[in-house]
């Protein structure tokens, strides 16, 4: 009698291709990173308030920054007011306390919020939901007040004063950063570099693993993806981007606050990124315009401006619920 084995068993292994969610943010970013750059280049030509175009542009860094965590990894954090902190102070203290130049100081604060960064993944990461957003709170305040009680480096309550870059020195040009337009293009040249290297992060494999954790975690771990070393990762890169919006900060307002590491600077980031859109590219840069914005407006008439401009917030989530640049994309979708 002729043996015969079984269909499944002798039927020739097909290996599956991998896991891939359809890269929606990747496809965008491939052609929004150029059109954001060159938005954000001539911002300033129609805007004559230089002093907010910068801080749009910078908050919008901030944002894109939060965006990589909470917008396509889908992890709520409550804590990226550390990484921006920690930027900022990391780049202000060696500028005003050690005399080093812009260049090392503004590295050095990438650095340390990357570092910090890692430290609070490590400690959050096998978090959940609600869980991962309460643990990054606490470990942001434990931040707080390291930076609050080293009074000697930091100024304590006072803030870090005296981070003074009134001039760079490119060799063949010197530019003077006390013109506020000199400024923004100086700057501008940093957050387009971000720009460009998350729109190449998420166009890479990377970038498309990010969505599927952030679609179906369980099917991502089945086909082989290390949820925790990925996400920590993100993290990373996302705390460093905040990072770099915070040394730039600091060498924009020449101080250092210590409200930059507070949680309601957090919760401001979070409003900016739902504004604009999470998990679009060029969302966060629209969110910050339009918070910073209404609060520019509305503290001309009234001392209360965070109740009018929370109303205004809700106002917008209800009518636009994946956010401003969202929408406008879902629109152009349909």
């Amino acid at each position: 009698m002729e043996k015969t084995s079984s269909p499944i068993l002798s039927k020739p292994a097909v290996i599956a291709p991998a896991y891939r969610v359809p890269a929606i943010g990747s496809l965008l970013a491939r052609h929004s990173a150029a059109s954001a750059i060159a938005v954000l280049a001539l911002f300033p030509l129609v805007f004559p308030f230089y002093s907010l175009a910068i801080n749009i542009l910078l908050f919008g860094l901030f944002a894109a920054g939060y965006n990589l965590t909470f917008g396509y990894t889908g992890k709520l954090s409550f804590g990226h007011a550390a990484f921006f902190g920690a930027g900022a102070y990391g780049c202000g203290i060696l500028i005003s306390q050690f005399g080093m130049g812009w260049h090392v100081a503004l590295i050095s604060g990438v650095l340390l919020a990357g570092v910090i960064a890692l430290v609070i993944g490590l400690l959050a990461m096998r978090t959940r939901g609600i869980y991962f957003a309460m643990v990054t709170l606490a470990l942001a305040q434990c931040v707080y007040f390291l930076f609050f009680h080293a009074t000697s480096l930091t100024g304590g309550d006072n803030g870090l004063r005296g981070v003074n870059v009134g001039a760079v020195n490119l060799g063949f040009v010197k530019l003077d950063l006390l013109n506020p337009l000199t400024k923004y293009y100086f700057t501008l040249v940093f957050v387009a570099l971000a720009v460009w290297l998350l729109a190449r992060t998420l166009q890479s494999p990377f970038g498309a693993i990010l969505e599927a954790l952030r679609e179906n975690e369980h099917r991502a771990r089945a086909c082989g993806v290390n949820v925790e070393r990925t996400r920590l990762l993100s993290l990373v890169i996302s705390g460093m981007i905040c990072g770099l919006a915070g040394a730039l900060n600091a060498i924009n307002l020449s101080t250092v606050s210590i409200d930059s590491l507070s949680y309601h600077t957090s919760g401001q980031v979070m409003m900016m990124t739902l504004l604009g859109g999470m998990g679009t590219f060029f969302g966060p840069f629209i969110g910050a315009g339009m918070f910073l914005g209404i609060e520019h407006i509305v503290t001309g008439f009234t001392e209360r401006w965070q109740l009018i401009v929370g109303v205004i917030f809700i106002v917008l989530v209800l009518f636009f619920p994946k956010g401003i640049w969202g929408t406008v994309l879902d629109w152009y979708k349909k």
